[in-house]
């Protein structure tokens, strides 16, 4: 298997039968309803997808899944690869207008639902697509000992399509190819099988996340067990990761801390883990270094798109002193830090980062307008890189700093103000356990800063807060208001919504 997973490109599927072959008794999927061998796991991967074929999929076409993540999600994701197609998971948190939009734009004529959200949309909800319940699928697939037709894929054959988080209109479809998929993860799980790592992953965030991936791809390449969880909780996490000697698994930085505060957290039995991931929001140095404290095993931040571009990672039991940053370009990635007009900057100079790698989306589906803007194309050399959209430094050790989103970045009186300046500022009040800052509308600068904090119990106000942390930034950067906020609101995979937090400072005033 290592001679496999090494080649410059391979099939998934083949991989998958492979170690099927080799292990058929050894666990492959885990949940809270039950257990799949890797035999039965690929038996049923076959016997999905041959019925997939026998009632209209054809090669490239789209299979969309909606629900909460579970084996049935999981073996109907496989099985969309299985059979030629591209696994289109939805975002159950999508209104039913963005649900629709979504699986119209896929292409889909096929649509995995779960009870719950069948029940929440209603029976009228995409009508003229193929319904099946995902409760119902081992009604639903090819009866036993029935094998889907060979498929052979290309290298730029459509995987699948995630998409995007955005809190209006219609969410993009990112469309990763086989190619990018196996770039990706082949490396991954080739490097758990030399280190003779066991694979048994934990992935507690949705299978609809890109995020999710590395906790569910990446095992199965190696030949390993993943557990699906269908929602995040603490105690549960825990539990599985005791019991069943959890080695891998992916977090996103809400749930680390949620671990972290945890009461029970430290009566559990966490030491078979050995390599731990963090993607997708934020990563603060102080919740780096008590998860570093307090949980065995490597922690490794990935800083990337779901998009691709250039891929960061910071080993964090390496480089303690470099918590603050989101670590160095992985090997096979290039980035640059540039101008508004797309010129390099002065080595340790805020900008733009643009980056490029060979994990990059084939595009948007079915909009080559958002595509072209995602990205740079170097006019000397024609290769293409992606806007990262974020705003970072690089300093003398190469390790990357983000300063913050370009989008969110404030401009007043002329003058850029970093919001992530500001909210480390904040943060370093006692009072405040959390911190963030947005710009709105100004008469007069054109822009001002807007802060919002979650305040521990018997803090100062709001007005004495704000006084202080105003004392110690320059004139330029001051907070023009300090809001309380309860909870601060964040995307499903904990991103800050900073949109959200904007509307609200506007109807503040």
């Amino acid at each position: 298997m290592i001679e496999r997973l090494s080649a410059e490109f391979g099939s998934f599927p083949e991989i998958l039968a492979a170690w099927a072959e080799t292990q058929p008794d050894h666990p492959a999927l885990l949940d809270d309803a039950g257990a799949l061998s890797w035999a039965e796991m690929l038996d049923r991967i076959d016997r999905i997808a041959a019925r997939l074929i026998d009632t209209g999929l054809e090669r490239g076409q789209s299979v969309a899944i909606l629900g909460t993540s579970s084996i049935n999600y999981a073996l109907v994701f496989l099985a969309a690869i299985r059979a030629g197609g591209v696994a289109a998971p939805l975002t159950t948190s999508a209104s039913a207008e963005q649900l629709a939009g979504m699986a119209r734009d896929s292409g889909a004529q096929h649509l995995f639902i779960d009870r719950a959200k069948a029940d929440e949309l209603g029976s009228d909800f995409m009508a003229d697509l193929m319904r099946v319940p995902l409760e119902d699928i081992g009604a639903w697939m090819a009866p036993p000992g029935t094998t889907a037709p060979a498929f052979g894929p290309e290298p730029g054959d459509p995987f699948n399509i995630i998409y995007s988080s955005g809190t209006t209109g219609i969410p993009k479809g990112i469309v990763h190819s086989h190619a990018m998929r196996w770039r990706q993860f082949a490396s991954t799980a080739l490097s758990y099988l030399v280190g003779g790592l066991s694979v048994r992953s934990l992935a507690s965030t949705p299978l609809y996340s890109n995020t999710t991936m590395v906790a569910f791809l990446a095992p199965l390449f190696a030949g390993g067990t993943v557990r699906i969880m269908g929602k995040f909780d603490c105690a549960k996490w825990l539990q599985h990761a005791q019991d069943d000697r959890t080695t891998v698994t992916m977090l996103v930085p809400v749930q680390y801390q949620r671990l972290m505060d945890f009461e029970d957290f430290d009566d559990f039995d966490l030491s078979s883990l050995a390599m731990k991931y963090c993607t997708s929001a934020p990563f603060s140095p102080e919740l780096k270094r008590e998860v570093l404290k307090r949980m065995p095993g490597g922690l490794v931040e990935i800083y990337s798109m779901t998009e691709g571009g250039v891929v960061c990672l910071l080993q964090a039991d390496q480089f303690p002193e470099k918590l603050h940053t989101v670590g160095r370009p992985a090997p096979g990635s290039v980035m640059k830090v540039v101008d508004d007009d797309d010129n390099e900057v002065a080595p340790g100079t805020p900008g733009n980062l643009i980056g490029r790698s060979e994990t990059m989306m084939s595009g948007y589906k079915n909009r080559p307008d958002k595509t072209a803007e995602a990205q740079w194309t170097d006019p000397d050399t024609g290769e293409v890189w992606m806007r990262m959209g974020d705003i970072g430094r690089v300093d003398e050790d190469g390790f990357v700093e983000l300063v913050g989103r370009a989008k969110d970045m404030i401009i007043s009186g002329g003058f850029n103000i970093y919001p992530s300046d500001l909210e480390a500022e904040l943060e370093k009040e006692p009072d405040v356990a959390e911190a963030a800052v947005v710009g709105i509308a100004s008469k007069q600068w054109g822009e001002t800063p807007v802060g919002f904090a979650v305040l521990r119990e018997g803090a100062r106000t709001c007005e004495e807060i704000c006084g202080a942390v105003n004392a110690r930034l320059g004139k330029t950067q001051r907070l023009s208001a300090l809001h309380a906020i309860d909870e601060m609101p964040r995307s499903h995979i904990g991103k800050l919504l900073k949109t959200e937090l904007r509307d609200r400072a506007q109807r503040l005033g």
